[in-house]
């Protein structure tokens, strides 16, 4: 009996319902500037979509892994140095009709980051640029691809993220005020949280923050104590979002 892997070759070389199929990465890579959680995106210089904006992203070369093809898509689409950011995987998305060239699977990486640098479009990428998502939310911009729907799961990622783990230091300094975390909070939600209740949480969740045992002066005003990460990463409790959106919680 022939083993079952020649038999298996066999019967693709025979079907009409297998045909080839690439592998791509797509990164939603998030940030806070300006108090506006923004999204890298890039102008796609070629077709399809040539002209639309797209999360960065390409092929996987054959002797790269996922996350190496990632990185190096980061850094020639964009011009920024992944290799110290988190990236996790999101999911892939494989509908038959996502990609008008052919069947192209891709994998999505979600990455947060905090002070990410002006992006710089390079390769196949008109430009880059960091766009507000609330921009997006609204449809004021069409993704190419599916790039909208990537990018709306990744973005209640990350909002879930923020009830259940310590991920919002992320966009903040090594060291920072409650009232520093509770934006970032308040950007990625859209909510506004009542200060008193935000605090009491924060320093109720176990490992969260740490003291430094410093304050920051402002020009103005009274002193803030400042904090740094903890060593916690699963918040308990939880920080749990609101029902619903602009409800102090």
């Amino acid at each position: 009996m022939r083993p079952l892997g020649a038999q298996v070759d066999d019967w693709l070389k025979d079907s009409d319902e297998v045909g080839p199929s690439w592998l791509t990465v797509d990164l939603a890579i998030f940030t806070v500037r300006n108090n506006q959680l923004m999204v890298l995106l890039v102008e796609r210089g070629l077709e399809p979509f040539q002209g639309m904006p797209a999360m960065p992203g390409g092929y996987v070369q054959k002797n790269e892994t996922l996350r190496e093809g990632a990185l190096r898509e980061l850094a020639e689409e964009a011009g920024i140095d992944g290799s110290r950011l988190h990236l996790e995987q999101l999911g892939a998305y494989a509908d038959p009709g996502r990609d008008p060239r052919g069947r192209v699977v891709t994998i999505a990486y979600l990455a947060l980051g905090q002070d990410l640098p002006v992006p710089i479009g390079g390769t196949d990428a008109a430009r880059a640029f960091w766009a507000p998502v609330s921009h997006l939310e609204d449809g004021r911009h069409a993704l190419a691809f599916d790039h909208q729907a990537i990018l709306t799961e990744a973005l209640e990622e990350v909002r879930r993220k923020l009830e259940y783990t310590a991920v919002a230091t992320a966009f903040c300094g090594e060291t920072f005020t409650l009232r520093d975390l509770r934006t970032v909070y308040q950007v990625i939600w859209g909510q506004q949280l009542d200060p008193s209740n935000f605090r009491r949480k924060v320093l109720n969740s176990t490992g969260f923050v740490q003291p430094t045992g410093e304050q920051w002066l402002p020009p103005t005003g009274r002193p803030a104590a400042l904090y740094r990460r903890g060593q916690a990463w699963l918040l308990n409790p939880p920080l749990l979002r609101a029902a619903t959106s602009g409800q102090r919680v």
